[in-house]
């Protein structure tokens, strides 16, 4: 792989390709498999992941919002996209794009009912949403007559799919709490399935899920983290391919003496002198400031370089003192060689929102494909 120089995040097509197939080897073969290409797959590239995801012959895709369906249409997605947080303000869109809906309560049920309804729409495919113990969206089990009696009162949507989502999958000192979750989402597709008079698609299993409860697998799994090569332990991750690389460069080097200070606010005094390399990457490319001041730190010809002082807008300084480096040597953030887990662990925080963080203005380049 070419060596960086300017800040660039390092998509790993080939690392994609081997996260899906190790996952999808855990299933069975009748199980489908959703890839969730939310938050520009993960902070990465929506587009190029999730076509590359099609070649591969993925079958479901699955994002937030409605707009970002849109993206991935315009885009050339000719799967099924499962829209799982999807405002009635853009319903007509959703209709426009053949995006299909996650209904979680009674006002967004009856809200796209009528868009649908005045769309003319037939049998339009809708997931169907329960709580079982996340309580973040969804339906109650105790309204499983009332679901059924709606879509029984028309022929506008019909329920592709019933799905939940486990709070603490990857927790296995939770397994009580989530085989209980299992247990109350299967005793309401056993009821929602003899009301309704037909099977829709049933999923419960996140990435960890897929992992860790093979039981619940059903007919679809779900996975977003795990394809982007996270897994839910040491283990896990070791088999498992970290997709994005964030590299940058050392735009300059200064001597710093006894006393002086770096960075804003003089956060950073100097107690001996140091030499410092300046990066050309900071809190707007989603390096936030709780890295600074020594939380966080770069690998520079494969030696930790400490943040030194607040990280800026722009760029972050770090400590070159013992590390033999010049100008425009390559500065790895992340990737490979450096896990993003222990990265974001150093800020009290998890891969997820790192990797989300990087700006959209950070250069994507592509290796694999």
């Amino acid at each position: 792989m070419a060596k960086a120089q300017e800040t660039v995040l390092e998509i790993d097509l080939k690392a994609l390709e081997h996260n899906f197939k190790y996952l999808k080897a855990k299933l069975n073969s009748k199980t489908i498999f959703l890839a969730v290409v939310k938050a520009f797959a993960y902070g990465s590239d929506a587009a190029k992941i999730a076509n590359y995801l099609q070649e591969l012959n993925v079958d479901y895709f699955a994002v937030a919002y409605i707009d970002e369906g849109v993206a991935l249409r315009k885009a050339g997605i000719t799967r099924p996209i499962l829209v799982l947080h999807p405002q009635a303000i853009n319903f007509k869109k959703l209709l426009e794009y053949n995006l299909e809906p996650s209904l979680y309560n009674t006002k967004i049920l009856n809200e796209f009912i009528t868009v649908a309804f005045a769309e003319k729409q037939t049998d339009y495919p809708v997931h169907i949403k329960f709580n079982t113990g996340l309580n973040r969206l969804g339906f109650s089990k105790n309204d499983v007559d009332f679901i059924v009696s709606k879509l029984k009162e028309t022929n506008t949507i019909k329920a592709k799919s019933i799905f939940s989502h486990l709070a603490a999958s990857e927790d296995l000192d939770e397994k009580a709490f989530t085989k209980n979750q299992i247990n109350v989402f299967n005793k309401i597709s056993e009821k929602f399935e003899k009301l309704i008079g037909y099977k829709p698609i049933r999923h419960i299993c996140n990435t960890s899920g897929i992992l860790n409860y093979q039981d619940a697998h059903l007919d679809m799994v779900r996975s977003g983290i795990g394809l982007y090569g996270f897994g839910n332990s040491e283990k896990e991750s070791q088999a498992l391919k970290p997709v994005a690389t964030l590299k940058t460069i050392i735009s300059q080097i200064h001597h710093i003496q006894k006393g002086q200070s770096i960075g804003y606010n003089r956060s950073f005094k100097c107690n001996m002198p140091l030499k410092s390399a300046t990066l050309p990457i900071g809190h707007a490319d989603g390096i936030g400031r709780i890295y600074g001041n020594g939380n966080g730190y770069v690998t520079i010809n494969g030696k930790k370089a400490p943040i030194l002082g607040n990280v800026c807008m722009d760029m972050i300084m770090v400590n070159i003192t013992d590390i033999d480096c010049k100008e425009g040597d390559e500065v790895i953030i992340f990737g490979n060689s450096v896990s993003a887990e222990n990265v974001a662990a150093l800020a009290n925080t998890i891969s997820y929102e790192l990797i989300t963080s990087i700006s959209q203005r950070v250069k994507r380049t592509y290796i694999g494909n």
